[in-house]
């Protein structure tokens, strides 16, 4: 496929992550945990640590390939790095996602914010976490290549590159936590994601800040 082809293959993946295995994802998560905020704030941090994982393993990939396509090997017609991103294309059936799906889940078992629900497996979450780990992979093979926007708890919401939860205070101006990241091309969003404001989140984050001398 065309790298314009893939793109929108990509984009199309990213959104049905979005509207359907994230959904699923949370209906395995209800099973066990009653907190709809505390499903949708594992969801969120998998979904990052997807990202995070999948492009350290497309770096140390990329390094693998340079070693192996020596410029000797390429042809002195081909641009050494033009045929590095054109192997890498055409092979990105040799991730191991397995191996990153593993990593993610021992980082969320140690996230301060999601790994205290002694309840959960976060092994419940694999094929959610494996097809997020190959959407990102595939994602570092575009030029330029698509990440997701960084959140943090307490943020200014941002109507470029969220939507408001259905839940959320309409007024309120802080993020209280995230549901989904935004999608990024360099510094443009070419796909929102979505985040809960709650006044109570915002009067909660003013007492914190307060507090800190």
């Amino acid at each position: 496929m065309s790298s314009v082809a893939r793109k929108a293959a990509l984009l199309s993946r990213f959104s049905d992550a979005y509207s359907q295995a994230r959904l699923d994802a949370q209906c395995l998560l209800r099973r066990c945990i009653d907190r709809a905020e505390t499903v949708q704030r594992i969801i969120y941090i998998a979904t990052v640590e997807a990202f995070h994982v999948a492009k350290m393993a497309f770096r140390h990939f990329k390094i693998r390939v340079r070693k192996m396509l020596t410029p000797s090997n390429v042809g002195s017609n081909t641009d050494f790095e033009t045929a590095v991103s054109e192997y890498i294309v055409c092979h990105l059936d040799l991730y191991d996602s397995q191996s990153s799906v593993n990593d993610v889940i021992r980082a969320m078992n140690v996230n301060p914010k999601i790994s205290f629900p002694p309840e959960v497996d976060f092994c419940l979450l694999t094929d959610f976490i494996q097809e997020i780990c190959c959407i990102a992979f595939a994602m570092q093979s575009l030029e330029p290549p698509l990440d997701i926007a960084f959140g943090a708890d307490g943020e200014i919401f941002n109507d470029c590159k969220y939507r408001r939860s259905y839940d959320s205070d309409f007024t309120a101006p802080l993020v209280f936590y995230h549901v989904w990241p935004a999608l990024m091309e360099n510094d443009c969003v070419i796909m929102k994601g979505e985040a809960v404001t709650k006044e109570r989140g915002f009067l909660e984050f003013r007492a914190t800040s307060n507090a800190v001398p």
